[in-house]
């Protein structure tokens, strides 16, 4: 029987992961990282400036510690639907449309909460805003997975978070400025947030991920994307790009969403599942009430603010260490390593009296979660499989945000029956169970090509 054109091109097609592994990081990998920072850059801001305003909204409002640990719980309430509905969404429709109709969900509603006259108003945008914004970091984190070369998609998660880790600081700066000059200022920072909402206007310069184009079963549409994608780095490069040898591409693995708990990836879902409810619960701790802890202490919230805003300048830093590690020793190594750092110097930050060393073990608690933090977004897109991955994302990171909603308020029990030194103590627990779980537990995946 004669061989068709068609059937001859399957034969000799080769994968997306195969043609994307072998580019050079040139202009078009560098345009998805400076575009992906900027929504990052008001997505991180948005997501800790209520720390921010807590401390002036309890005064304005005569809110307990109990209520903001309430409005943080919504928050986090909104952030586990968006995370579960946005990783599935981005594998029905695709991880470029994903982001951006996610990017502009965090953005409206973000505005929203300056509008807000009321708790319950209050509750109502902090927990929508909350559905916008983890759907915009599950989506984004597989994007840049997808996207980079195995060798280089750890750094450039890294880098992506070196950019966007800017917006903790300057929304502390923005909110330490707006905040003690009018009774309204506090509205403008959560209106700082919503800047996000220009970003579809450069959508174009985006691509779809052609590896998600392959497991949907349209080569011809991946083709189409990296064949463009191709001609970018040979501009670039001025060069011909390394050959791709005879291997052709193997046909994808059909999968579905209820995959995740399947024989083959129930135990690693599971994993990840207990990793990101111990991390969050660590991680968000730590960042969602340092300002009003510190308020609660004694220190004007100008003061607070400002000693917040030097902490989070650690942030960038942590990320450009991560830049360095990342892709050079195995990942679940790094995040049980640095989980017991950020563990070990939250205890220190707890225990401190002084001003000075206060700000330098906040700043190095801030540095570290944020050599951790892209650390761990590069390591758990890789664990699945390309028409499974942004659900399997979702479904972890979503664990860990409905795990924080309940979180804040088991440290207002704690502040409130037992003091602000056991807050820090519960904090460090935390960070020691993901060092533990990801050590006995996680699967390796240095230099792995993504299935």
């Amino acid at each position: 029987m004669a061989t068709t054109a068609v059937e001859q091109h399957q034969a000799t097609r080769h994968s997306a992961a195969a043609r994307l592994d072998r580019l050079p990081i040139g202009s078009f990998q560098k345009r998805i990282m400076w575009l992906v920072a900027y929504v990052y850059f008001f997505e991180l801001g948005d997501l800790n400036n209520f720390g921010f305003v807590a401390p002036e909204l309890r005064v304005q409002w005569k809110l307990s510690i109990a209520t903001i640990g309430l409005v943080t719980s919504s928050g986090f309430i909104g952030m586990f639907v968006g995370a579960i509905s946005g990783g599935w969404i981005s594998d029905k429709i695709g991880r470029k449309k994903a982001l951006l109709l996610t990017t502009v969900w965090f953005s409206i509603f973000s505005l929203l909460n300056a509008g807000a006259w009321n708790l319950t108003g209050l509750l109502a945008t902090r927990f929508l805003t909350g559905i916008g914004l983890s759907s915009m970091t599950v989506v984004a984190i597989t994007y840049i997975t997808e996207m980079f070369p195995s060798k280089k998609r750890g750094a450039y998660q890294a880098w992506v978070m070196v950019i966007g880790l800017f917006g903790i600081p300057l929304s502390a700066l923005v909110a330490g400025e707006l905040i003690p000059r009018a009774s309204y200022g506090w509205r403008f920072v959560f209106a700082f947030g919503g800047l996000a909402l220009l970003m579809p206007l450069f959508s174009g310069l985006l691509e779809e991920s052609p590896r998600w184009y392959e497991a949907q079963g349209h080569n011809d549409k991946a083709d189409a994307v990296l064949d463009r994608i191709e001609a970018r780095s040979k501009k670039d490069s001025r060069a011909e790009l390394p050959s791709l040898g005879s291997d052709p591409a193997a046909a994808a693995k059909p999968e579905k969403f209820s995959d995740l708990f399947s024989k083959t990836y129930r135990a690693r879902s599971l994993m990840f599942i207990g990793l990101f409810v111990f991390q969050t619960l660590g991680l968000f701790g730590f960042m969602a009430w340092v300002p009003t802890l510190l308020a609660t202490r004694g220190f004007p919230v100008s003061k607070s603010l400002l000693f917040t805003c030097l902490m989070y300048f650690g942030a960038p830093v942590g990320a450009l260490i991560a830049v360095a590690v990342s892709d050079r020793w195995e990942r679940k190594y790094l995040i049980a390593i640095f989980a017991v750092v950020i563990g070990t110097f939250g205890v220190g930050y707890g225990l401190s009296t002084g001003i000075v060393p206060i700000v330098v073990l906040g700043f190095c608690v801030a540095m570290f979660i944020q050599t951790f933090a892209p650390i761990l977004y590069a390591y758990l897109p890789e664990c699945y499989p390309t028409a499974i991955r942004n659900s399997g994302s979702g479904i972890a990171y979503g664990a860990g945000r409905l795990a924080n909603g309940f979180g804040p308020m088991l440290i207002a029990l704690l502040f409130t029956h037992y003091g602000y030194k056991s807050v820090f103590v519960y904090i460090a627990a935390m960070w020691v169970l993901v060092a533990i779980i990801v050590t006995i537990f996680g699967p390796k995946t240095k230099d792995l090509s993504l299935a």
